[in-house]
């Protein structure tokens, strides 16, 4: 995505913001293929995806897009943000979904789902991240939960019906419980991402990095999560232990070159901001 100049501009979060200092982590990875194993599991919001997407095919777009979306919001300018929430909204508008089982049409922009995959995702982000190590306070992490009813307006969201600290999220999940189910297309959510089809000469990349970072995706989700897909999570606390290593292992990789990966969202952000407006996520103590 290209960006205007727009010096000064803090977008809609800021350097000040919770959400600043978190997006640049590289755990946000493995937050990121949680978020997809904890939306599978809404039936018609599955549906919805694999109804309209060629996901067996195009995943990893997906969640580029995804990550795109993300940094956008997060570190781009408040034009370049709107923006890409007024292209989103305009798919979503487009796209309908079909029940199998009843013949009921339904428009994916429905408000229901737009907040599961809000919440799946703020969730994701927020307990892997905290889970592998980013010093977050509860006061912190209630913040960021109330950072993004700005992101869920940009999909098309009330504010006021998203939940807005780690309570209201607690609830929400409580409510929509009974809604959840492995079906059949969450199944093959689950079948992809434990083995993507890939070139043959990838193969042992994949077995040796993917299957790694997707197990470890799939045994931080919660255990009722766990009970649905059929396949039980390690211990809690090995679990834990896992994602602190790999967090502190990738984190070991220099910012600035983690950073340099297109389509270089911080990179961008710190020239508009200055040297100042760096992520780092000793700054939530500040």
């Amino acid at each position: 995505m290209v960006e205007a100049s727009h010096t000064g501009d803090p977008g809609l979060f800021g350097p000040s913001s919770v959400a600043w200092q978190m997006h640049g982590d590289p755990m946000m990875w493995v937050a990121g293929i949680r978020a997809l194993y904890l939306q599978a599991l809404h039936p018609r919001v599955v549906r919805g995806v694999l109804q309209n997407s060629d996901f067996r095919r195009d995943a990893w777009g997906r969640l580029m897009r995804t990550a795109d979306f993300v940094g956008t919001t997060t570190y781009g300018s408040t034009e370049a943000a709107e923006r890409a929430g007024t292209r989103v909204r305009k798919i979503h508008s487009m796209l309908v979904a079909k029940d199998p089982g009843t013949g009921e049409r339904y428009g994916v922009d429905e408000p229901d789902l737009l907040l599961w995959v809000h919440c799946a995702e703020i969730d994701s982000y927020l307990h892997v991240l905290r889970r592998s190590g980013v010093p977050l306070t509860d006061a912190q992490a209630d913040r960021y939960i109330a950072e993004h009813r700005v992101a869920a307006r940009l999909v098309g969201l009330d504010p006021d019906d998203v939940p807005g600290d780690r309570a209201g999220l607690a609830a929400y999940f409580e409510k929509v419980r009974p809604e959840l189910t492995a079906g059949p297309e969450a199944r093959e959510v689950d079948d992809f991402l434990r083995s993507p089809p890939i070139h043959p000469l990838l193969i042992p990349a994949r077995a040796l990095l993917w299957r790694r970072v997707a197990h470890l995706a799939y045994a931080a989700l919660p255990p009722y999560a766990h009970e649905l897909y059929g396949r039980p999570g390690p211990p809690p606390a090995t679990v834990t232990r896992r994602l602190r290593f790999t967090g502190t292992l990738l984190r070991c990789i220099p910012a600035r070159l983690r950073w340099q990966l297109p389509p270089k969202h911080i990179i961008r952000a710190m020239s508009r901001l200055g040297p100042g407006s760096r992520p780092a996520p000793y700054k939530l103590g500040a």
